[in-house]
């Protein structure tokens, strides 16, 4: 992989995903960079808590790619849904979309984003949290949001950035963005640490490509 520079000090930035939501999140930066698939078992081990899941995958899937372009400035990130203590996948399929969301129906969720960026043999890692409440939900409107969004390889079943943002009653985080899976005020944060300042980098454009 050819990777693209950052602009700040010739150290190429790498998204350690092929998530479309995270890599058009990190569009939202302007700041070139590439993505790479980690190939990281994300299955959770036993008795895991899902915050610990979150924050383990995370770090495995920037240090995963790290370890093959030890110059770049590597994200990776992991996000766990948890109701009541036990974790909420992704649904996979309609019907079990269907019968998550009328479990869900009018109870909250947290759901656990774990970031990390690894830069010059350093592992900065974070955990950010939205605590959503969801309405209590008609059979009507699930039918009718799961067939305009399919929303199937998503956490909950929540497509937040389109039509699930509907589904909620309110949300609570210090970082908004983290519910779509990459948390963009905590990651400005990071990278300004790792030496990457994104206001000081010029407007790129064909962000995220494979190359």
């Amino acid at each position: 992989m050819s990777a693209k520079t950052t602009g700040n000090d010739g150290r190429p930035l790498v998204l350690a995903s092929t998530s479309p939501y995270r890599r058009a999140l990190l569009e939202r930066l302007g700041v070139p960079f590439t993505v790479e698939a980690p190939g990281v078992n994300e299955v959770p081990r036993p008795g895991e808590a899902p915050r610990d899941t979150a924050l383990r995958l995370a770090e495995a899937k920037a240090r995963a790619v790290a370890s093959r372009l030890p110059g770049a400035i590597v994200i990776g990130s992991d996000q766990v849904a948890e109701c009541g203590g036990d974790p909420v996948g992704k649904p996979g399929s309609h019907e079990c979309a269907v019968h998550q969301l009328e479990l869900l129906s009018g109870r909250t969720v947290v759901f656990h984003t774990g970031l990390a960026v690894v830069a010059a043999g350093r592992c900065q890692v974070e955990l950010i949290d939205v605590t959503s409440t969801f309405r209590t939900l008609a059979r009507p409107e699930i039918d009718a949001y799961l067939e305009r969004e399919q929303p199937y390889d998503c956490a909950g079943s929540v497509k937040s950035e389109a039509l699930g943002i509907a589904l909620f009653e309110r949300i609570a985080s210090d970082d908004p963005t983290a519910l779509i899976g990459l948390p963009l005020i905590a990651l400005a944060r990071m990278l300004r640490t790792a030496g990457l300042d994104v206001l000081r980098v010029p407007a790129a454009t064909n962000l995220g490509k494979r190359e």
